[in-house]
């Protein structure tokens, strides 16, 4: 299992307030303690993570908000870097930037009062804050836009601040593009 699928479980652990540390983290991935604890500090130092450790619930957890990069490479992932490398994909028309992301999630936090709409946004909502805030993963921005759009309800984006400007930009052009 490569660092990339432990950082992502680390990662949406710590969005469940779930407190993970390393033993869990080993024990989860059948990885050395020590092997966990460079995870995590690559999590904080690498990647900018706002870890902090809660003594109470013997466990760390975001002190800020925080996002996933795009794409999370390790060492073991040089031989992919290779290939890739040599190929421009996107001045080929081969992928377009949402393939680089890979296995990563996207992750949002929106704000939606109604009671069904929180429903039918289920299938991306990984957890809640207070006040009506719920913390969203998705795979695909498109259909994540797309599903925000299809509710037809008052959902408010409130994180990460590119998705919110690619929701007004699209908007924009459909309305330009409609003008009568």
């Amino acid at each position: 299992m490569n660092a990339d699928i432990r950082i992502q479980w680390l990662h949406k652990k710590l969005c469940e307030n779930c407190y993970p540390n390393a033993m869990r983290l080993s024990e989860k991935f059948n990885i050395s303690h020590r092997q966990a604890q460079r995870d995590i500090e690559h999590l904080r130092k690498n990647l900018g993570a706002p870890l902090k450790y809660s003594n109470a619930h013997k466990g760390f957890y975001y002190d800020g908000e925080f996002s996933l990069p795009m794409l999370v490479m390790t060492e073991n992932d040089s031989e992919y870097v290779d290939v890739v490398s040599g190929v421009d994909f996107f001045d080929k028309g081969f992928a377009d930037r949402s393939v680089i992301q890979m296995q990563i999630p996207y992750n949002a936090l929106l704000e939606i009062k109604d009671r069904l709409t929180v429903m039918n946004m289920r299938p991306f909502i990984v957890g809640q804050r207070p006040k009506h805030v719920y913390e969203c993963e998705f795979q695909s921005v498109e259909m994540f836009l797309g599903a925000i759009i299809a509710m037809d309800s008052d959902i408010k984006i409130l994180s990460p601040d590119w998705l919110l400007d690619r929701l007004v930009s699209s908007a924009e052009r459909v309305l330009k593009n409609n003008k009568k």
